[in-house]
């Protein structure tokens, strides 16, 4: 009876301790112990039912194990059956119910089997194994069992990086899509001009990269600034380059929305094709109390932060100019959506321009408010008209909102909760809780815009706000968090201001409100702070305010 009694003690004992090693983030719907442990090595055999939908997840995997660990297991025969010591994708018959990224994961003593009736669960099952995995490297790992079933509460889970006010190189730009996949977001929003830099090739109109990339100079400090490094700054990406980073997010199930600013932030722009101006003779305006770098005659590529008069004139020849840089730019990207910013449009130039008002008494505009709608509608049409469809800032609604556009609401949640009860997709994007360029702790220890959102506001989003009827919540598509990088200039201080606040996104967008705890959360968030020591992360310690 002794021997039972310890037997059974031992067994309680090893089921909470696996219990413990069980720390997932983003919270699953589902997580059952089942007190077994699987041991992964070199000698362990990777393989699928359908090895042609794995074989993405497959290789992210052995890239992951070789990266952090020094070894991968063997390739298996794809008519081998999941048996032995085995990492096995099961292909499940689809079904109208299923939903993308759902899949199970076992883990017991002989196999772990992730089984899913779509590509993008066996991704997502494989990221959750990332996280069984120990944090301590060695060449034999074990790991818990455990039986956990998951699917995505949202379908887009994103985060925006802003590579125009700094500009983030390409090894970086891919190790962001990396952080991305690593925490199950699914969309990666790439914003590519602003008044300080145009970042993308456009083969038709050169002088945007020549020109429009670089600037003369970086206010230092906080704006306005205590003076300017009189650094030239800048770069882009080229159409080649752009492409490699396409197929390296969709190697990782992650879509990239690309920006394309209209028709404010567009200094950049017009600095490089001035007839784009309201005012195309007059040099551009340096603000008040900014020290400037170079000359300030004609148009300039702006060296300061902030929201400047200077915007696209709603000509003719203006929307054939962006007609042209959206064929480039659709006939690189995959996605569904394109990005026209919309957002901080001053109308001072438009009041002042006699061109804008006969436009305006011509088209029967009434202020202009009706004059940036006419010019996003005229956008929306062309992209439509190309099998597209236009995301814009919660401005695009004034004026009145283009018949399709979606809403990503980041003046706090009112744009969102008005553009859906217009029945328009909404992206929930508020600045309150979702700005990541806003301090974390108080005081800031480093250099930020301002505000202040700790990790446990970020955990505290409800996607789906109480003001919104529940009939009406199947428009809000999802969230994203968004990286504008004025007082970020470099990878490291981009990964201080995303971690560990990336992991509270995650949860977010993925995790049922009812599965939410943050108390839990930062149980769970301890082993995760490992898992970055692991991956070699400059991350936030000093989160917990």
């Amino acid at each position: 009876m002794k021997h039972l009694l310890l037997s059974a003690l031992s067994l309680l004992i090893l089921g909470q301790a696996m219990s413990q090693d069980i720390h997932i983030i983003p919270e699953p719907e589902s997580v059952t112990p089942n007190n077994q442990s699987f041991v992964l090595s070199s000698g362990t055999k990777i393989l699928g039912s359908m090895p042609e939908k794995a074989k993405h997840s497959i290789d992210f995997f052995n890239q992951y194990l070789s990266s952090y660990y020094q070894f991968q297991p063997v390739q298996g025969d794809s008519a081998a059956t999941a048996k032995g010591n085995v990492i096995y994708f099961q292909m499940e018959a689809p079904s109208a119910a299923d939903t993308t990224g759902a899949y199970t994961l076992h883990v017991g003593k002989d196999s772990v089997i992730i089984s899913a009736a779509n590509e993008e669960g066996f991704f997502y099952g494989m990221q959750t194994l990332i996280q069984l995995l120990p944090t301590a490297v060695a060449t034999t790992l074990t790991l818990p069992g455990v039986d956990i079933q998951d699917a995505p509460q949202l379908g887009y889970r994103g985060m925006m990086l802003d590579c125009c006010r700094h500009f983030m190189p390409v090894d970086f730009v891919k190790k962001f899509i990396d952080y991305l996949a690593l925490h199950k977001l699914n969309r990666f929003h790439w914003h590519l001009t602003d008044d300080q830099g145009w970042r993308i090739e456009i083969k038709k109109y050169p002088k945007l990269t020549q020109m429009g990339a670089w600037r003369n100079g970086t206010i230092i400090g906080h704006y306005p600034g205590t003076g300017n490094d009189n650094q030239k700054s800048g770069g882009y990406y080229t159409q080649d380059q752009i492409r490699e980073i396409i197929q390296y997010a969709a190697d990782r199930y992650i879509t990239i929305i690309p920006e394309i600013e209209m028709p404010g932030h567009a200094s950049a722009a017009i600095a490089a094709y001035p007839e784009l101006s309201t005012f195309p003779n007059q040099s551009t305006v340096v603000p008040e109390h900014t020290t400037w770098a170079g000359s300030t005659s004609g148009k300039q590529v702006q060296q300061t932060w902030g929201v400047f008069p200077d915007v696209f004139v709603p000509s003719n020849n203006t929307f054939k100019f962006l007609q042209d840089v959206i064929d480039e730019v659709m006939a690189l990207f995959p996605s569904k959506y394109i990005h026209i910013g919309g957002d901080e449009c001053p109308k001072d130039y438009w009041k002042k321009s006699d061109y804008c008002q006969q436009l305006m008494k011509n088209a029967g505009l009434q202020n202009e408010e009706e004059l940036q709608s006419y010019f996003i509608k005229n956008i929306e049409k062309y992209v439509v008209s190309k099998g597209h469809q236009i995301i814009g800032w919660d401005e695009i609604l004034e004026g009145g909102l283009a018949p399709q556009a979606t809403v990503m609401s980041w003046r706090g949640e009112k744009g969102g909760i008005e553009a859906a009860k217009q029945n328009h997709h909404v992206i929930m994007s508020p600045n309150t809780y979702l700005y990541f360029d806003y301090a974390q702790n108080k005081p800031s220890d480093s250099l930020t815009i301002g505000g202040f959102l700790p990790i446990s506001k970020v955990y505290s989003f409800q996607p789906y706000p109480t003001a919104l009827p529940a009939d009406q919540h199947s428009f809000i598509l999802g969230v994203q968090a968004n990286l504008w990088t004025e007082y970020i200039a470099s990878p490291a201080k981009a990964e201080y201001m995303i971690f560990p606040r990336i992991s509270a996104l995650s949860e977010v967008g993925w995790s049922k409100a009812s599965a939410k705890n943050y108390d839990d959360f930062k149980v769970r968030l301890q082993t995760e702070l490992q898992r970055y020591q692991l991956w070699g992360v400059n991350y936030c310690k000093n989160w917990d305010m």
